[in-house]
């Protein structure tokens, strides 16, 4: 019987890779170059399963057409880059990879959170340019962690990371939203407090994280009246997806003083990212690292094959979304 034929879209872990070619019959892409939507349809009618990262486009246009393809094994937690509604349509399974990779994106954050707050980046890029005159009382002033509040959006399992290095490494108050109720002694587990409603968490936050799916129902969950209820001088973290966030919003609440600073991993438009928040000293911006650990690609790429390889031995896959 034939191994299924699968194609990857990016390079993934050579050890995860060498699994890959080792059970199937594997297309990689040798180049590493990102796929087009109409390369992916191409792969969707000529392969019987297509591995997409999270920084692929399958809007539901690469499902036209006879499809092959019976499986996304989607490398990455968030899947809204891909039409759901479409895939399931035409029969087709869609897979994710959480868990694995909570702990790695609960550091950026923090990270990013430290960064911002005590202006590492600006810092770093000073000595750098060989502008640094030496220790003063009065340079390059940032705010102080320990005590301050930080608000958190979402409070699955990277939310909740994130609160238990804030509440128990930072001694910070960990206030959060989530859509479902949670029970008391769960959220104390964490340091943390649920309220009612997005603004009241703003409201109450020196620092905001956003820990949400992205997608329609949180697009641009962050926009203009978000930033204006935020606690004056307060600053957003974004670990989560880019279109959680109207840049734009983003920009102004940024230039008039709305806000005082943000720390950003993910963009609306990735790979591409806004002049005006490149310009900006108090931003600091990673290039979409939340997982970037070799122990997490590895293990993220292993959820992969384990879904897959589920999925073609006639078995439910573990992390089905669709």
């Amino acid at each position: 019987m034939p191994r299924p034929k699968i194609l990857l879209t990016r390079r993934w872990p050579a050890a995860v890779e060498a699994v890959l070619a080792e059970r199937f019959d594997a297309t990689f892409n040798t180049d590493d170059v990102p796929m087009s939507p109409a390369a992916i349809a191409e792969a969707l009618r000529t392969h019987d399963a297509v591995l997409p990262t999270v920084s692929d486009k399958l809007p539901a246009s690469v499902f036209d057409g006879e499809i092959r393809a019976k499986v996304l094994g989607n490398f990455g937690v968030g899947y809204n880059h891909i039409d759901i509604a479409a895939a399931k349509a035409k029969g087709i399974v869609v897979t994710n990879t959480p868990g694995v990779l909570t702990d790695c994106t609960a550091d950026i954050a923090m990270l990013l959170l430290l960064s911002v707050a005590r202006r590492g980046g600006e810092g770093e890029r000073q000595i750098r340019a060989h502008e640094w005159k030496g220790w003063c009382p009065t340079h390059m002033i940032g705010t102080k962690v320990t005590g301050k509040t930080v608000g958190i959006i979402g409070f699955g399992r990277i939310g909740k990371a994130f609160a238990q290095r804030c509440h128990f490494g930072f001694g910070m108050n960990v206030v959060f939203y989530n859509r479902s109720m949670v029970e008391p002694a769960e959220a104390a587990r964490y340091g943390a407090r649920q309220l009612a409603t997005v603004e009241e968490v703003l409201a109450a936050s020196d620092f905001v994280s956003l820990h949400c799916p992205g997608g329609a129902e949180n697009r641009q969950l962050m926009n203009a009246s978000r930033f204006a209820a935020m606690k004056p001088g307060a600053y957003l973290i974004n670990t989560a997806r880019g279109d959680v966030v109207d840049e734009a919003a983003l920009i102004a609440a940024l230039e008039n003083g709305v806000i005082r600073g943000a720390g950003l991993d993910v963009y609306e438009a990735e790979p591409q990212v806004p002049e005006k928040l490149l310009g900006m000293e108090n931003v600091v911006l990673l290039p979409h690292l939340g997982s970037a650990t070799e122990e997490t690609r590895n293990a993220m790429g292993m959820k992969v094959v384990d879904n897959i390889t589920a999925f073609f031995e006639g078995r439910e896959p573990p992390d089905r979304v669709a």
